[in-house]
């Protein structure tokens, strides 16, 4: 059983969901922000915050060896509050810097910290090139893109070999929906692959212990992807939901719609 994980990416949408899910199930947590005022956002529910830019490698590979870490989680981003469509298009290039470089500092420094498994955030389930629904893992990306959508593509691509291909790390590749729920700009559900943000959280917490490395589709069942490998393998539930902490002494659980 792994102990501790290092949570990069802890103050982002999906990030905040995750520590108080990984705390309450007895990991010890580090959880990375840039930023000095948000640490203790990252400390009120019980885990250690780091502040580092993933650009910074030797900062970065000084804190994985201080915290020692058996897994990585990378849940980082960089698009503007709420989706906001005014500072998308710069958003998409911070993001798609930071699933190139900001995953091989986590990569390299993770190698030399002797962590065990990676787990990575990716957008795929919406990348697919055109074929018969539902998509499977197995099934190609769209990589004919141009445009704004190219560099979206390129990044995720990048993000996914480094994931996968660096051992002997575990990668583990989360293909996440289109996010909603608390802190995405997004109330319910959009898109043609949605995904809730706890369900999101949920399903790294999962991907922790016990499944095989590979690549998974995270999303609601609509019919556009198949989610049986994440139900099969991780156990993963699309319907679960983080109760409110404080109504249940503390502690995070499941409810579903």
């Amino acid at each position: 059983m792994y102990h501790k994980v290092f949570l990069a990416g802890a103050t982002g949408a999906i990030g905040k969901r995750l520590v108080p899910l990984l705390v309450d199930a007895g990991y010890e947590v580090f959880g990375t922000t840039r930023s000095k005022s948000k640490a203790a956002g990252i400390e009120a529910p019980g885990a250690t915050p780091i502040v580092v830019d993933v650009f910074d490698i030797a900062a970065l590979s000084r804190a994985m060896a201080v915290a020692r870490p058996e897994v990585v989680i990378h849940q980082l981003t960089d698009l503007p509050a709420g989706l906001e469509s005014s500072g998308m298009a710069e958003g998409i290039g911070r993001t798609t810097r930071i699933r190139k470089e900001g995953t091989q500092n986590l990569v390299r420094s993770g190698l030399d910290a002797g962590v065990g498994r990676f787990i990575a955030q990716s957008l795929a389930c919406w990348v697919y090139a055109d074929g018969s629904q539902p998509y499977s893992e197995s099934d190609p990306l769209d990589l004919r893109s141009d445009g704004p959508y190219a560099i979206v593509v390129e990044g995720i691509v990048a993000l996914e070999r480094l994931t996968t291909t660096s051992p002997p790390l575990e990668g583990f590749v989360l293909r996440y929906g289109q996010v909603y729920g608390p802190g995405t700009g997004f109330d319910e559900a959009n898109g043609w692959a949605p995904l809730h943000v706890d369900a999101a959280a949920y399903a790294a917490l999962l991907a922790i212990e016990g499944a095989k490395p590979g690549i998974f589709n995270i999303a609601e069942d609509t019919g556009y992807v198949s989610i049986a490998k994440a139900r099969r393998e991780l156990g993963w539930d699309p319907g679960f939901r983080l109760r409110n902490r404080e109504a249940t002494g503390g502690l995070s659980g499941t409810t579903h719609r």
